[in-house]
Formats: structure tokens, C-alpha cells, sequence
């Protein structure tokens, strides 16, 4: 029996959903690039340290902010779920926006308060671009499979997504951190880059990489997903795209 109008779902407005991955994307990239900050001036946390407040912040925001967008702060995963048909197209830009400002304010308060800082935790590689890129191509299309197979629709939400997402990104930055920075994720990267190139503490020349990789891992995690759950797998808009 369909589900009356008093129980069907109401999907969020897209402004109220967009301020949800505004401040999803803005702790990820305050606490995650201000561990990397820290770690830099104090040398307390280490690389594990780092790599684990990122797995931790990500699964505080899928806690935080998932039962409204669905807590992708990543524009590569909504457009993965648009791919997927799990996602409105007229939500992508919404949603990329978003995240990218949020990102851009952390950005800028980690240069207010550490105005010494000589970076604000930008991903660079320490190898050569095209290493990094298929590091964080993989990286993404592998943090991709498990978030499609966790998410309700377009949805990051309940406890096993937050495990599981927070528990993939943490152990992806400890393998990839020292090589790519294990991005995994274009605002992560363009925040801290822009606002490091205006303040002086980095440039430009290679965020491409992390522009072209995690987006380019994330959409091909969705026809893998396919293959490997065949008729189980989600086919465009038979989820709920809230």
C-alpha cells in the first residue's frame, strides 16, 4: 500500500539541504586541514593522528547534517549519486556550491588563526602529478563502492554509514596521506588552495589533480557497484533522490 501523504518522506528545501554540505564541507576541511596545521606547529598528533581526525570529522558530519542532504560533503560523491540516478541534476551546482564555500570559509578562519601557519593543509604531491592523480582516483573510486553500498538513496545516514564512511576515509589517509594527500575530495583541495594562493602559502599549478582524480574515481565506482550487485543494484530513480 503506497504511503499516505503524512507518511511519505518530505524531501528537504534545496537552500535548507545546501547549508547542511555548506557545514558538513566546512568542519571536514576545519578539522581535518587544521589537524594537518597543528600537527605542522606542534608535531603532537603525527600522521595518524591526522589521518584519523579525518575518518572521524567525516562520520560526526554523516551524524550531523545526513538526515537533511544526505551528507556527501564531497562534489565528487553528489555527482557519483547523480551518475548513479540516486540524485536530482538540479541539485549538482546547488550542492557543489555549497561544499566549495564551505570549505573556502574554513579555509580562511585556519588562516585567521594560525596566521603563521606555512600552509593551511593543501594536497600536493610529493611524487609526480600523474602518481597522485591515479592515487586519488583509486582512492575515491574505492571510498565511492562503500558509500553506495552503505547510503540510503543519496542518503549517508544511520550508524553503519558513519562507521563505515569516517572508518574508509580515515584508513585511506593513512595509506595515501604521504603521497597525494588522499584527498578523495575537489573541495577539500580547492579551499585551502585558493585561499592559500591569495594569502601567499601556495599556488595553483597542481590542484587539477585533485580536481580531475576523486571525480574521475567516484563516477567510475558506479558502474563497478552495478556490475557487482546486478539486479540488486540501485537503477536510476528507484531510490528515494532526497
Amino acid at each position: 500500500m503506497a504511503p499516505t501523504a503524512a507518511e511519505a518522506p518530505t524531501v528537504p528545501a534545496t537552500w535548507r539541504a545546501a547549508l547542511a554540505e555548506a557545514l558538513g564541507t566546512f568542519a571536514l576541511v576545519f578539522a581535518g586541514c587544521g589537524a594537518v596545521v597543528v600537527e605542522a606547529e606542534t608535531g603532537a598528533l603525527g600522521h595518524v593522528g591526522v589521518a584519523l581526525t579525518f575518518g572521524l570529522v567525516v562520520m560526526a558530519a554523516i551524524y550531523a547534517v545526513g538526515e537533511v542532504s544526505g551528507a556527501h560533503i564531497n562534489p565528487a560523491v553528489t555527482v557519483a549519486f547523480w551518475a548513479a540516478g540516486r540524485f536530482p541534476g538540479a541539485r549538482v551546482a546547488p550542492y557543489a556550491l555549497a561544499q566549495v564555500g564551505g570549505a573556502l570559509v574554513a579555509a580562511g578562519l585556519l588562516t585567521v588563526l594560525f596566521p603563521e601557519a606555512g600552509t593551511l593543509g593543501q594536497t600536493v604531491p610529493t611524487g609526480t602529478a600523474l602518481q597522485s592523480l591515479g592515487l586519488e582516483a583509486v582512492l575515491t573510486f574505492l571510498l565511492m563502492l562503500v558509500i553506495l553500498g552503505v547510503a540510503v538513496g543519496a542518503k549517508e545516514v544511520g550508524l553503519l554509514a558513519g562507521v563505515a564512511i569516517g572508518g574508509t576515509v580515515a584508513f585511506e589517509a593513512l595509506m595515501g596521506g604521504p603521497v597525494s594527500g588522499a584527498s578523495m575530495n575537489p573541495a577539500r583541495s580547492l579551499g585551502p588552495a585558493l585561499v592559500g594562493a591569495v594569502a601567499g602559502s601556495g599556488g595553483l599549478g597542481a590542484l587539477w589533480v585533485y580536481l580531475v582524480g576523486p571525480t574521475l574515481g567516484a563516477v567510475l565506482a558506479v558502474p563497478a557497484y552495478r556490475a557487482v550487485y546486478g539486479d540488486r543494484a540501485p537503477h536510476p530513480l528507484t531510490r528515494p533522490v532526497a
